[in-house]
């Protein structure tokens, strides 16, 4: 290893350090704002009977088995911010890029899914897609980003950070999602449709890239593209 490579991949690993170290209050926000929540909620709702509460739509309960998938539509105006920076995206493991879109296999987690404004957060759980990634490479500088797990109850997708072949940072807060956007959910076919979130880097993953790629292009409102999750519902 030259000393040019060797400072780059220094470089790398101490700003991956960083983001592990920003991820903590962002996860902690996240939960504390869900325990205020569910507290506000059961006080205000003490005397109301569990008969209020409004069944879901669709619940799948194990995803573990022919899952679905969960695409993203990469952003052009991102795709072209990478391209001037020279930064080349790609896939590792079971991720396949196909028209613009990268596709992730679900490989674990449970959904829920609540009629749309029945309920402050009507999906909640988790979706999780082990064995594949996001690639972002510069030269001989690679970092990795996979292994992702989205929980929409907070609208935070967590992800293990690699260095070469090297894992650095695990289920940390990578990417934001808006779910603003979502479209009303479908189910048909046996499988059930989550189309339209926004998917953002979070303010760490952003400081991260900017330091590994010698940037300040990148911020907390860079779009990486809008998510479809197809989730397949077992008979």
């Amino acid at each position: 290893m030259n000393s040019t490579t060797r400072k780059r991949t220094t470089k790398t690993l101490a700003s991956i350090a960083g983001l592990a170290l920003l991820a903590v209050p962002l996860a902690a926000c996240g939960s504390e704002d869900d325990n205020d929540s569910g507290s506000s909620s059961s006080s205000s709702s003490s005397s109301s009977s569990t008969a209020s509460v409004p069944e879901p739509v669709a619940s799948i309960g194990d995803l573990s088995t022919d899952g679905g998938t969960t695409a993203v539509k990469l952003d052009p105006d991102t795709l072209k911010a990478l391209e001037g920076l020279k930064v080349t995206p790609g896939v590792s493991g079971t991720a396949k890029l196909e028209d613009g879109s990268i596709i992730f296999p679900i490989t674990g987690g449970n959904v829920t899914v609540f009629k749309k404004d029945a309920v402050p957060r009507y999906v909640v759980g988790q979706v999780q897609h082990e064995g594949s990634g996001l690639t972002l490479t510069a030269g001989s500088t690679e970092v990795t980003v996979g292994n992702f797990n989205v929980d929409p109850t907070v609208s935070i997708v967590y992800g293990d950070v690699m260095a070469g072949s090297k894992v650095v940072a695990s289920s940390i807060p990578v990417l934001r999602l808006d779910g603003r956007t979502l479209q009303t959910p479908t189910f048909d076919n046996g499988e059930a449709v989550l189309q339209g979130s926004g998917v953002f880097l979070t303010a760490g993953a952003a400081d991260l890239l900017n330091q590994t790629f010698g940037t300040d292009a990148l911020t907390d409102q860079t779009k990486i593209g809008v998510a479809t999750i197809t989730a397949k519902i077992p008979a």
